[in-house]
């Protein structure tokens, strides 16, 4: 991309931290993390035109939510977890992101850390939040890697109905779903679409929902 990122990926090998201001307070809040998490994201995307992040997308038909997620292309998931959490709803979280997400990343705290290490799987990144001084630093203590083990089925229930069913008026096998229900629709999509076709399919679409209350920003040209 031709837009200006923050080093993020570089921390782990670098052993330097990202530092945003936050207030002089021991312990990780959910909005201190929210809210760092975020202005990173917008800073190492700003001028992609290309990037949509989403607050709250939901998964699975909103039966799981990620805190925040990143469309362009690939679909990027952050899962936050502050030192006022806990991790009673990680194992199922981590679950239905992975039938989802390319990529996911937990940003947690320290006093999580050590469990979320057990919990999360070996292909997602874990970025520690920690307090130093008035700053609040991430550190990562492992990238991300591509998810091994994607579940079409679950890729194409993040469409609506109508765009699966384009999907599907494209590649000439809507005949004979059109009345029937998202289960079938997707069944259809599942059978008849690749899954880098489809992948591609459901990318373009989050960034083309251009009313939807989820999007949390869309990033223009130029900033």
């Amino acid at each position: 991309m031709s837009s200006r990122r923050l080093p993020l990926d570089e921390l782990a090998t670098s052993g330097r931290s990202m530092r945003l201001h936050s207030g002089m307070i021991a312990r990780v809040k959910d909005a201190q993390i929210r809210a760092a998490t975020k202005t990173a994201l917008f800073l190492q995307h700003v001028g992609d035109a290309t990037t949509v992040i989403f607050e709250e997308l939901g998964v699975q038909h909103g039966s799981a939510r990620i805190d925040l997620a990143v469309v362009n292309g690939e679909l990027q998931g952050f899962e936050l977890k502050s030192d006022r959490d806990t991790l009673s709803r990680l194992p199922e979280q981590a679950e239905a992101f992975g039938r989802v997400f390319d990529r996911v990343t937990l940003v947690v705290g320290e006093r999580l850390l050590r469990r979320a290490v057990e919990v999360v799987p070996d292909w997602w990144g874990i970025r520690v939040a920690r307090m130093e001084g008035a700053d609040l630093a991430f550190s990562d203590l492992r990238l991300a890697f591509n998810n091994p083990t994607p579940d079409a089925t679950s890729i194409a229930r993040l469409l609506w109905r109508d765009e699966a069913l384009n999907l599907l008026d494209k590649c000439g096998s809507a005949t004979g779903v059109r009345s029937k229900g998202r289960t079938e629709i997707y069944s259809r999509v599942c059978e008849k679409v690749s899954l880098d076709d489809l992948r591609y399919w459901v990318r373009r679409c989050l960034r083309q929902r251009r009313d939807w209350r989820s999007v949390a920003t869309r990033l223009s040209c130029g900033g």
